[in-house]
């Protein structure tokens, strides 16, 4: 299982959903880079709707998952979690070696970056899901 997270995280984007304060739910695709604890950082404006959703409520839900053309190959993760801001300091500088080093084009862009706040999105639980080994199949689990 931990190779085919492994690559699923090896992805560059998620589609991030949030809800408004009436229920109202939004989605948004979002670059990201995963830590060892599959916690999941991205950049993203602060006056962005699901910015603006997370400030009123950081419950969040993401996926992950390649594109495909068959039903046999659909594979991903599906996930729970909390999102927050990242403060500057420690935290903030792993987070950024890990995001330069999957997208390194970005090291070009640091002023439009500066512009944008990091945050992380911490799983509390997830499923992955694999076609390719069976028709629906999943595995859960929750984490810490």
């Amino acid at each position: 299982m931990e190779g085919d997270v492994d690559e699923i995280l090896s992805l560059s984007t998620m589609s991030l959903s949030t809800a408004s304060s009436s229920g109202e739910p939004h989605a948004a695709p979002v670059y990201f880079a995963a830590d060892q604890a599959l916690r999941l950082f991205f950049f993203s404006d602060p006056e962005s709707q699901h910015c603006q959703q997370l400030a009123h409520n950081p419950t969040a839900a993401a996926a992950i998952y390649p594109e495909c053309h068959g039903w046999q190959d659909i594979r991903g993760l599906q996930l729970r979690g909390e999102v927050r801001r990242v403060q500057p300091g420690k935290e903030w500088d792993s987070a950024w070696e890990l995001y330069i080093a999957k997208f390194p084009f970005v090291s070009e862009l640091r002023a439009e970056i500066e512009r944008n706040v990091l945050y992380v999105f911490i799983p509390r639980w997830a499923r992955l899901v694999d076609n390719r080994r069976g028709f629906g199949f999943k595995q859960e689990w929750s984490l810490p």
